[in-house]
């Protein structure tokens, strides 16, 4: 198989299906995410929506279909017949209010959005390090699939599949299977501290999205998590921010580790939405190394003040 001879994403699909069909794979498939057509290509400019629920008793869901609505809704990314995958940050067994994993409310609302603009089917995805069912029954995740109809995915090395991502530092890794077979891929991290890269946003949520040694990804943290980003570029990502964790993180476990902020960033340019999260934790988003370097290496624009931005508040 050449590697390099550059193929359509429906190609791809087809030929990792045609190669896989039940067999294991000698060797790494190769699979152009970075040639994909974002679905919401409605203009050079990006965008950048913020929304903040400041009236007491606001309801989650509705700040999140709020944010939504003025992106130009959901119908801007899905269209009737999708696979939608929605990648969450639930590799912890914490339960919501540690702020350790996606606030499961933004996560239902996404997926009810999703199915609301006619996806065919709607999967949550995402590779846990602690056991994923206590994951999903913790994190709420479980309860959302329950609600919802979504298909909330069983990470196992079945569903891993050697890919090329040349970067500089990954190349051939294995890839989580089903979020690279979706026609629409959105990011849902939860916005938190990280001991060694940080803070963990949007573009290190990829993480949760490979397999192989995360102890060898952690060697170079910032290069890994850029590379991961050129790899999965997602038609869109909104940070979780209605509670963040200011320290201990990325696993936490303390009431005293989290802070409520009521805010949710919606944007098309991976590296905007980290950087407008990380003003959240008094950081200035080129102090970052993942965040200076994607601008660098040319996946965003750490200055979301380039970018078309509204506000909502409830």
């Amino acid at each position: 198989m050449n590697f390099d001879k550059p193929i359509s994403r429906r190609e791809s699909i087809q030929k990792l299906l045609k190669f896989t069909g039940g067999l294991a794979v000698a060797g790494a498939v190769a699979w152009p995410n970075q040639n994909r057509p974002a679905a919401a290509a409605t203009g050079d400019k990006k965008f950048m929506i913020e929304a903040f629920g400041q009236t007491e008793g606001y309801a989650v869901k509705t700040l999140t279909r709020k944010t939504f609505e003025a992106a130009g809704g959901m119908g801007r990314f899905v269209s009737k017949g999708d696979v939608v995958v929605v990648k969450p940050n639930i590799s912890w067994a914490r339960r919501p209010e540690l702020a350790a994993t996606t606030h499961p409310q933004v996560l239902e609302a996404i997926v009810e959005l999703c199915q609301d603009a006619g996806a065919k089917k709607v999967r949550i995805a995402d590779n846990t390090i602690h056991d994923a069912r206590q994951c999903f029954a913790l994190t709420g995740a479980g309860k959302v699939a329950k609600n919802t109809g979504a298909d909330l995915i069983m990470p196992r090395s079945s569903l891993m599949r050697k890919m090329r991502l040349k970067g500089n530092r990954l190349d051939i890794w294995p890839v989580f299977k089903p979020v690279v077979e979706a026609d629409v891929l959105i990011n849902l991290p939860v916005a938190k501290h990280h001991s060694l890269s940080t803070l963990t946003l949007g573009m290190k949520n990829w993480i949760g999205a490979v397999g192989g040694s995360r102890w060898s990804m952690h060697q170079d943290i910032n290069q890994t998590i850029v590379d991961l980003a050129h790899y999965f570029k997602p038609d869109v990502t909104l940070v979780d921010a209605i509670r963040i964790m200011t320290q201990n993180g990325p696993s936490g476990g303390r009431l005293s580790d989290v802070e409520t902020k009521n805010t949710l960033i919606l944007s098309d340019d991976p590296v905007a939405a980290d950087a407008r999260a990380a003003l959240l934790f008094n950081r200035k988003p080129e102090r970052i190394g993942y965040i200076r370097m994607a601008q660098e290496q040319g996946l965003g624009t750490y200055d979301f003040q380039q970018l078309n931005a509204k506000k909502v508040v409830l």
